[in-house]
């Protein structure tokens, strides 16, 4: 049980304890990080007489909302009882009951909710439910750090495409591998380590048929390089792999590659009409689908709303070199930079980050705005995003 101090003020007191326990139920759902792909993460708290009576958090895709599990614990004592929650309890029939009903039922008299549902099934719907039931519903507490948890989700539903976060790996003279191809490795085991919880959260991991040719990538998650401490908050056994997604123009990979003898699923986009090969692939189990432009070159943005339709993606990673991670930044594609730093230097002859041949003037240059800096071991990640 936890208690929150009293204060002689009752409106500061009920601002200050609001802010207290929605920050616990944001510390709940950040547990689901790793597992509840493609639904939210979503933490929930039921207070009752200052006192925390029931707490949950939604653990995996297709068992309990972080209501009920809140509930659950709560019992009887949940009759009026105030519920905190991150994210618009659901008022619709999918894989589980609406949440709402439960709420009702349960005795609820006040509804807290950090941010409305994006989902036109739910948005705003759950909460006019709650206020027929003449339940109390107070919203936008905590707002920003409830969407952030889920930005790719909300992308999603807003604008039909996954939030597109760029891991690359460079030297300090911001090259990413020799002339010859050769990258491995550039940055230290403690950086590589980092990248496989970037990884662990993500719906899908994406690269060129050229790094699939030169590196023979699994795209999985290594989970015995994941922190013990977030590893063993997360329900599940085993962490869901990520969809593996592969650009590939001209249909050049081979059907040995490693990633195809996993299991789990690979998709394909390409741009070739060799019908030959796309047969040749699809026997492995990989998805091939043919979206090109007028210049023959995959469509990326049909990609990044079929990722969102088909496959449910909410979070995707690119882990490609300068050419496809460069196309993707001229296509207003990536909304992230995962950038890590070795100290180190790798020469004039090395390739950069990015492709990006139309930048000939200082006025053409693409602003960035760095949103944190940290060290990695030896190494410094840099996160930052297009400024405009």
């Amino acid at each position: 049980m936890l208690d929150i101090p009293n204060t002689q003020n009752s409106s500061f007191q009920e601002e200050h304890n609001d802010h207290y326990y929605m920050s616990h139920a944001l510390r709940l759902a950040k547990r689901g990080l790793w597992s509840t792909d493609p639904n939210p993460r979503v933490g929930c708290v039921i207070v009752n007489a200052g006192k925390i009576i029931g707490e949950g958090w939604h653990q995996i895709a297709g068992e309990s909302h972080a209501e009920i599990y809140a509930l659950e614990m709560a019992k009887e004592q949940a009759a009026g009882a105030t519920c905190y929650v991150t994210l618009e309890p659901c008022c619709y029939h999918g894989r589980t009951p609406p949440c709402t009903d439960a709420l009702i039922k349960a005795g609820i008299t006040r509804v807290v909710i950090a941010t409305t549902d994006p989902n036109p099934l739910v948005s705003k719907k759950g909460i006019e439910q709650l206020m027929k039931a003449n339940i109390a519903v107070d919203t936008g507490i905590l707002s920003q750090e409830a969407e952030e948890l889920n930005k790719g989700f909300f992308m999603r539903m807003r604008y039909n495409r996954p939030y597109i976060r760029c891991k690359l790996a460079m030297s300090l003279d911001a090259k990413t591998a020799m002339s010859s191809g050769e990258s491995k490795w550039i940055t230290s085991q403690e950086a590589r380590s980092d990248v496989q919880c970037f990884r662990a959260r993500s719906s899908a991991i994406m690269v060129g048929a050229g790094t699939v040719l030169a590196d023979d990538p699994q795209l999985t998650v290594r989970e015995n390089e994941l922190p013990c401490e977030l590893y063993s908050s997360n329900k599940a056994k085993e962490i869901k792999q990520p969809l593996r997604v592969v650009i590939d123009t001209f249909l050049s990979m081979k059907t040995d590659a490693r990633m195809l003898s996993l299991s789990g699923q690979t998709v394909i986009f390409t741009s070739s009409n060799n019908t030959t090969i796309k047969k040749t692939l699809e026997k492995t189990g990989a998805h091939v689908i043919a979206c090109s432009e007028p210049e023959k070159r995959v469509d990326l943005k049909t990609v990044c709303h079929t990722l969102a339709e088909k496959y449910e993606v909410n979070e995707l990673q690119i882990e490609a070199g300068a050419n496809l991670s460069g196309a993707m930044l001229r296509a207003g594609l990536i909304d992230e930079m995962v950038i890590y730093m070795a100290p180190t230097l790798m020469g004039s002859k090395a390739r950069g980050l990015f492709n990006l041949p139309d930048i000939e003037y200082m006025n053409q240059q693409i602003p960035l705005k760095i949103d944190n800096i940290t060290a990695i071991g030896q190494d410094w990640r840099i996160i930052a995003h297009p400024a405009v």
